[in-house]
């Protein structure tokens, strides 16, 4: 094996070995599969370019030639343009993989399941690990630097995982690019000669200085090198106090891993400065229609997403496993038979503009009619997108259960279940200590749980003098609470999880839903939803009832009926099946007109935009122009590096053709054996360069006949009064050549047919034009 191929070979393996770092962070990790083989196609065309020669920068330009249009064929093969080349709906396809990936990664915890977004992100970050390295290590001969690329990769990993790439991954990376020092290492030493490499011994006496060893000094000092660095980097970050992790150390902030669950784990993307973002839309516009057969929807909240963890800074959404979607959702968790309830079916159509990952429902769904790859989460009993999938005009229908206990099951409510009282009762250390003493002097003479969250609930609603301001900043840590509770001024967000941590103070279960109010009622029989209706509302446990939503944020939202004194005036319907008409799907149908007033919009008064349908087809379509000036262009790329190869094609092509005289077939015999590495001569005569061709190009019988035959046709043409003409000398060119070819090597004759050396012609061809140009332009101008 040459030095080049195995410097090639270290490169692509060190740079395999950093990327086995990321394979903690996706399941499975069958990408790594995809990435080695691109990453050997773009390795392997390196070495090719190398052994032509090439020019360093041709050949980094045909690695990543190779690299682009093998990631189009595994990626968007069906939007390639002849099924390979990158045209501009490839290009889209692969940045809408892009961004896909992105929202992703702040989706998914890890790890995270093996979208084709994520997949994309991974393979593309190690072809570009890849091409460095092999640009510095391989075609620069500069390993040293390339552990800088492969540093970043391990450490992108590491702090991507928390934690997760610990010492294996580290060992893995080290050991790779120790192989890439050493490749090299041999590749230099093996240039110097043997002498360089000291006195080897044997072992035997009498052996002879310099024979019998298996490595050269040098190279097993590297080695030696390179197994203390990487104990070094093992055990002093564990002997230190300071580094009780060091690099490789596990640590502690990782991200708690989901369980098996069929398909990965969930994290909720932090929807809080979106929600507050959306409530300072300066005119509302609709994001969901629906229509539903609740004679009273007030109580249809629909919910996003619930957020159950308060670590002290923030609410976030526990790392759950996710599963398929079940035909029937199962019983929610603490609801007993002997509450009361009721099946309602809404449909539900989600405007072109609202793109969101998380499925807006009401709580508890029992049954989602739903197409598409969408996965459920049963502890928050929410639905999320799988890969690419969006609410962007989504149709679903939800059958759900509308929960109505009574005052008095609530406040006879049993203990929660001890796993989920200690998991939802947890609050910080750092809380601070009037959260409690506020919670315990608002709730003083509370008889049972249901009496407390009632008073909280009017405490913040009515009585404690709150004011709704949505300007005031939405700080979500144990000091803005302590904050708020003193400026009593906030929106959804601070009423919510105020109420949620003084809840949990109390050892009552609490937890906070986002989503949106139940909007508006149309004229048509359907609800509007805005995303001014997007709110944060408290869910509190009571066994028995299950989760229940409580409703502490002031002149926002519907107090619910178990919470007030009185009776409730309006309950939801019974069991009842929506008619046909009522239940029919509704269009998705925000304002179409910008000048019609906000509160017009939101009574349905200003008609419905256009359809999909109609926005495809005043559309402008695929623009056939366009996509033949991209594939020019593509193909005008592509042929850049093969112009010597047409050039030469063509000049043979006119020489040997009927036009073509001796000298012409003269000149291309010349030229082939100056692509096969003879540089021409013109000093001699055409009889000694016959000579020499026959003896460098060591042609024999009819090849050698050949080239004497072309040559006395020449001096004849050159010499005799009246030449003769020969015939089959373009036959005879063809002959030498073919000979050239058998002779050469396979290098030799991929560099003759790629890369001819008799392509310079070109470049003297421009130089005179260049030149005699500039000779003429005095003249032009009329100066002397």
């Amino acid at each position: 094996m040459s030095g080049l191929t195995r410097l090639t070979l270290a490169a692509w393996a060190a740079s395999l070995m950093a990327a086995g770092a990321l394979l903690p962070l996706v399941k499975p990790a069958t990408w790594i599969f995809t990435a080695a083989f691109l990453l050997a196609l773009q390795s392997g065309v390196g070495m090719l370019c190398r052994r032509v020669p090439l020019a360093r920068p041709l050949t980094v330009g045909a690695q990543l030639l190779v690299g682009v249009v093998a990631l189009t064929v595994v990626f968007a093969r069906e939007q390639a343009l002849l099924g390979f080349l990158p045209g501009p709906l490839a290009v889209q396809r692969v940045a809408e993989l892009f961004r896909l990936g992105a929202e992703d990664v702040g989706t998914y915890a890890i790890p995270a399941p093996d979208t084709e977004g994520i997949r994309l992100m991974l393979v593309v970050g190690v072809l570009a690990i890849g091409l460095l390295v092999d640009v510095l290590a391989v075609t620069f001969r500069r390993a040293a630097p390339a552990g800088l690329p492969l540093l970043a990769l391990y450490s992108v990993a590491a702090g991507l995982s928390g934690g997760g790439a610990g010492r294996l991954w580290f060992l893995l990376a080290a050991a790779g690019y120790l192989l890439l020092l050493l490749a090299e290492g041999r590749d230099r030493l093996s240039a110097w000669g043997r002498i360089f490499g000291g006195a080897q011994r044997t072992g035997r006496s009498g052996a002879p200085v310099g024979t019998g060893g298996t490595a050269f000094a040098p190279v097993r000092t590297g080695r030696r090198i390179g197994a203390v660095a990487m104990g070094t980097a093992l055990v002093v970050p564990l002997v230190l106090p300071g580094f009780s992790g060091g690099l490789l150390g596990t640590g502690g902030g990782g991200a708690a891993g989901g369980g098996g669950g069929g398909g990965g784990t969930i994290a909720a993307v932090n929807p809080l400065v979106s929600l507050q973002d959306n409530l300072r839309q300066p005119e509302d516009f609709e994001v969901l229609r629906y229509r539903t057969n609740a004679l009273d929807n007030s109580s249809l909240y629909l919910r996003l997403v619930a957020l159950d963890q308060f670590d002290g800074t923030s609410w976030k959404s526990s790392v759950r496993p996710i599963e398929a979607v079940p035909k029937s959702l199962p019983w929610p968790d603490g609801l007993a038979q002997s509450v009361r309830t009721s099946e309602v079916t809404s449909n539900f159509v989600a405007s072109e503009g609202y793109d969101q990952k998380w499925l807006p429902m009401p709580f508890p769904a029992a049954r989602v009619d739903i197409e598409g790859r969408w996965r459920f989460e049963p502890a928050g009993r929410m639905l999320v997108g799988d890969d690419k999938q969006n609410t962007k005009g989504i149709r679903y229908q939800v059958t759900s259960l509308d929960v109505q206990p009574t005052s008095e099951q609530l406040a006879q409510a049993g203990p929660a279940p001890e796993p989920l009282l200690r998991e939802y009762t947890k609050v910080p250390g750092s809380l601070p200590a009037d959260v409690k003493s506020t919670a315990l002097e608002v709730t003083k003479d509370a008889a049972n749980d249901y009496e407390r969250a009632v008073r909280l609930q009017d405490w913040f609603s009515e009585d404690g003098g709150f004011r709704y301001d949505v300007d005031v900043t939405s700080g979500t840590g144990t000091e803005a609470i302590s904050r708020f509770l003193k400026d009593k001024k906030g929106f959804c967000i601070h009423f919510s999880f105020s109420m949620a941590a003084m809840a949990r103070t109390l050892g009552i279960p609490a937890r906070v839903a986002v989503g949106f109010m139940p909007g508006t009622n149309q004229s048509d029989g359907s609800v509007s939803v805005g995303i001014r209706d997007a709110h944060a509302w408290p869910e509190l446990y009571f066994e028995g009832a299950g989760w229940t939503r409580f409703e502490p944020t002031p002149s926002r939202g519907f107090t619910p009926s178990y919470t007030r004194q009185a009776s409730p005036t309006g309950g939801p319907t019974g069991p009842a099946q929506p008619s046909e008409a009522s239940s029919a799907q509704p269009s998705a149908a925000p304002s179409a007109s910008e000048s019609c007033p906000p509160e017009m919009r939101r009574l349905g008064e200003c008609g419905q935009s256009p359809t999909a349908a109609d926005d495809a087809s005043s559309g402008g379509g695929t623009d056939v122009l366009k996509i033949v000036g991209w594939t020019l262009a593509v193909l005008l790329v592509l042929a850049l590096p093969l112009v010597p190869l047409f050039w030469r094609t063509r000049v043979r092509a006119r020489r040997l053709g009927p036009s073509g005289g001796p000298l012409a077939v003269w000149r291309e015999i010349g030229d082939t054996a100056w692509d096969y590495g003879l540089e021409p001569d013109d000093a001699q005569t055409p009889r000694r360069t016959a000579e020499r061709i026959v003896r460098a190009g060591e042609l024999s019988g009819e090849s050698a006949e050949s080239v004497h035959r072309v040559a006395h046709a020449v001096e004849e043409t050159l010499y005799a009064p009246s030449p003769r003409p020969v015939a089959g000398l373009a036959q005879d060119a063809d002959r030498v050549r073919s000979a050239f070819r058998a002779n050469a090597s396979r290098a030799g004759r991929l560099r003759a047919l790629l890369a001819p050396r008799s392509a310079v012609r070109l470049h003297w061809s421009a130089s005179a034009g260049w030149a005699a140009l500039k000779s003429r332009a005095p003249r032009l101008r009329g100066t002397p």
